[in-house]
């Protein structure tokens, strides 16, 4: 591994060494005034290379109103800057030879004094199709009472299977990032972290079904990037909401985001604290052999949550920045779950059933340090980064279950069964990463970099059983679980522009190496292996208006580290989960084409071939009656999917995002020992309305269907939901308060069949989908814009694989 480490390092250094060697460093500075020759600071300022007018840097002035570009190349140029509130202007053309260059100052008119007043009509679009990415810009949105959960699931492409897992374009696998970090969770603690954080803190959503090279491979749906709100406002400023809402139980939730830059050094911190009073419901209907068991699970969690982030940036200079990230999520919670069980012959008379009562005390932790450091290496946008991340994430649980089993006439047989569990899991990650980008003239781009990460994962369940000598311990549900891995990486991509044509390639190598033990089982896990991920991205201006862009990727889905643990765990008599130490990773060829016109998302084509896919499989076992989910590496799935819509204003006052969307899923492969064979078209619409009314008020509609669909093994039936809203401006638009109705006719809910060997269930999933939510947001502080910085870390997919079950 060291050997592997050196060597990138030292190649990247090579390439680093090989373009400064030639670099010449002469000087371009110069001051930005107003009229009054008072120095701007923070003005942005563009060195313009002549004839051909391409930019060649972009920079602000600092403190002192001064500007300096190093290393330019002999030739041509000038210089423009322009800041908000001001005309834009430029310098005369100048020539740079061998010697510095001091361009005489560009003076900046105050735009208020030649107009009186400035009427803006025009907004921010909620979607944004980019070449690469889709964007949905959360701030132009109706979010009031929604969680980042809801707003995620209103995103074009973007739907929730039964278990809140995020599916993209017909996709499963997706990594989630925050701010251009992974997020570091999967599964439940996703989920639970999601649906802590207000939809009101998220300022956009990238959606990018197809990453290049310089990501990590996995993710067989691609990557989410959820961008948090952080004000790039000059000195200090904010935000804050304060929200509730109520359906059958209460929500309170609240935070604030502050910032504070200044001179050299931009920091923000951001606090959201949430009380969230819910529940769920699930029904099964099973058939077993000539018998009937009808199932109802209830769970009624209350979590009170605290998300917290801060960072710092700071400026060294034009070329050098170091930054800090430190981040953390904790969300104890009470649950009481109840579960009742009847059992029918064939008859349909009742022959008996059981009913289980069991409180839950759970806590989930995360807690994450980045450091950070970035050069930009010449002005023609080169740069040197690196990366030092630090994550641990930890739960506990502690729970007693109480079984009564019940004869026909619902009397009680034999005693109630009494268990408990005293369980911790935890997740240690250390990540560090070197990229490196190289721009040999305007129109040919280089990206490389080595990545390196080292995961610890353990998790500990101890089971108790209430005897006649009190408690006890169960060796048949107790159970230790370890698993290192370590994962490397390099990766390599060109970039060439032509006139109206684009070509990026690239080619990723990752190295996996894993072992892991079961206590209870006595199970040894050994992985070693290694593959090549390729990428390639293409893209077309046909003109001004027109764009074709198409893409493929090949990526991996790594297992999750407790899906790999052999212990069997009861979620109730009948119920239970159980992980499978053979899962093998899945892998996945991607392609997609997109044409836009005038940014109007006209036809999007994806089509993607799955190999090994992991899904969850259900064994059923006839005589105990009992059902245990394992996950297993299905044979080949293949997605095909088709869309088309985008956002336009119907009227001056009606802005209409509709989405129109065809799926085909299928799935064969060996289930239990039998062929399996499912497969599905589907269908899809989903329309949001915005109506602007004077004084600042708007209304919202949304509403959307989704028809009966195939998904693994699951067949879900059809789904629909419909929200309104109101929305108030005040006090010169820094206050906003929102009115909103979520699923008005408590429509949303997730129902399926399974249908495979003796399995034969019915799923229903409820919960509190319906509820009245009223928010209120408020912006504060200076508006004095200041150029941020923008940057990804150095984490990689085993974030999303923490607690995937």
């Amino acid at each position: 591994m060291m050997n592997f480490l050196f060597k990138s390092a030292l190649f990247v250094l090579l390439l680093f060494g090989f373009k400064t060697s030639f670099a010449q460093n002469i000087k371009v500075s110069g001051t930005v005034t107003d009229k009054s020759n008072k120095t701007l600071d923070y003005a942005s300022v563009a060195l313009i290379h002549l004839p051909d007018s391409a930019s060649i840097a972009l920079q602000a002035t600092n403190q002192q109103g001064i500007y300096e570009f190093n290393n330019v190349k002999p030739g041509q140029y000038l210089i423009k800057a322009l800041m908000m509130g001001y005309d834009k202007n430029q310098s005369a053309p100048f020539d740079v030879k061998t010697a510095a260059v001091k361009v005489a100052p560009i003076i900046l008119t105050d735009r208020s004094q030649n107009l009186k007043e400035v009427n803006i009509r025009s907004k921010m679009p909620v979607i944004d199709q980019k070449a690469d990415r889709v964007i949905v810009n959360v701030e132009q949105m109706n979010t009031a009472g929604d969680n980042a959960l809801e707003v995620i699931s209103r995103s074009p492409g973007v739907k929730l299977d039964k278990d809140d897992n995020i599916v993209l374009k017909g996709k499963k696998g997706i990594n989630v990032m925050i701010d251009g970090k992974l997020s570091y969770m999967s599964g439940m603690e996703l989920t639970t972290y999601l649906k802590s954080l207000p939809g009101s803190v998220l300022s956009k959503i990238e959606l990018i079904s197809n990453p290049p090279s310089s990501f990590d491979a996995a993710g067989t749906a691609g990557i989410i990037n959820i961008k948090l709100k952080r004000n790039t406002m000059q000195g200090f400023n904010g935000n804050m909401n304060l929200g509730g809402g109520y359906g059958r139980y209460e929500k309170i939730y609240g935070g604030t985001n502050l910032n504070y830059n200044i001179g050299k050094v931009s920091t923000y911190v951001r606090l959201n604290a949430g009380h969230y009073n819910s529940y769920n419901r699930l029904t099964l209907n099973r058939s077993i052999g000539e018998e009937q068991y009808n199932q109802l699970n209830f769970w009624h969690p209350i979590t009170n949550s605290l998300n917290y982030s801060t960072g710092a940036d700071y400026f060294i200079n034009d070329k050098h920045t170091l930054g800090i990230m430190v981040k953390g999520f904790t969300a104890p919670e009470e649950t009481k779950v109840n579960s009742n069980s009847v059992n029918y012959d064939a008859a349909g008379i009742k022959m008996g059933g059981t009913s289980m009562f069991n409180p839950q005390s759970n806590t989930e932790k995360n807690s994450a340090v980045n450091l950070n450091y970035r050069f930009k290496t010449d002005t023609l946008g080169g740069e040197l980064g690196f990366d030092a991340d630090y994550v641990q994430y930890d739960n506990s649980k502690n729970e007693t279950f109480t079984n009564n089993y019940l004869d026909a006439n619902d009397q009680l047989i034999g005693n109630p069964v009494d268990l408990r569990n005293n369980g911790m899991g935890k997740v240690s990650i250390y990540s560090v990463k070197a990229d490196y980008s190289l721009n040999f003239n305007k129109t040919l781009k280089m990206e490389t970099g080595w990545k390196s990460s080292w995961v610890k994962s353990q998790s500990d369940v101890r089971f108790d059983s209430l005897k006649t000598a009190g408690w006890i311990n169960d060796p048949r549900r107790t159970n230790q679980f370890l698993y290192n891995e370590n994962i490397n990486a390099g990766y390599l991509s060109l970039d060439q522009s032509f006139k109206n044509l684009q070509i990026k390639a690239g080619l990723r190598a990752e190295q996996t190496l894993g072992d892991g033990s079961s206590s209870g089982t006595n199970t040894l896990i050994e992985r070693k292996y290694w593959k090549l991920f390729p990428t390639l991205f293409v893209s077309y201006k046909i003109d001004s208006n027109n764009l074709i862009t198409g893409a493929y990727r090949k990526s991996i889905n790594r297992p999750s580290y407790s899906s790999l643990n052999p212990f069997t765990f009861y979620t109730d008599p009948y119920t239970a989960l159980q992980g499978n130490p053979l899962l093998q990773p899945s892998y996945a060829n991607s392609f997609e084409f997109n044409y836009s016109l005038k940014n109007f998302r006209v036809l999007t084509l994806s089509y993607s071939v799955g190999n090994e896919s992991i899904s969850e499989v259900i064994y059923q076992n006839n005589t105990t009656k009992e059902s245990i989910s394992r996950p297993e590496n299905l044979n080949r799935t293949v997605s095909f999917y088709v869309a088309t819509g985008s956002p336009f204003d119907v009227t001056k006052w009606w802005n209409n995002n509709s989405e129109v969307s065809a799926a085909y899923n299928r799935t064969t492969s060996p289930v239990q020992g039998a062929n399996y064979n499912a497969s599905s078209w589907s269908w899809s619409f989903s329309s949001d309305n915005t109506i602007t009314l004077p004084k600042n008020y708007s209304l919202s509609l949304y509403g959307f269907y989704e028809s009966p669909s195939v998904s693994g093994l699951f067949h879900s039936l059809e789904s629909y939901q419909i929200n309104v809203g109101a929305k108030k401006s005040f006090w010169k638009k820094n206050a906003t308060l929102a009115f909103k109705v979520n699923d008005v006719f408590n429509t949303s809910k997730f129902r399926a069949n399974l249908a495979y060997n003796n399995i034969n269930t019915f799923w229903q999933n409820e919960w509190e989908s319906r509820r009245v939510n009223l928010s209120f947001t408020y912006k504060f502080g200076n508006m004095k814009i200041k150029t941020a910085r923008s940057r990804s870390t150095g984490t990689a997919d085993e974030e999303n694989r923490v607690g995937k079950n």
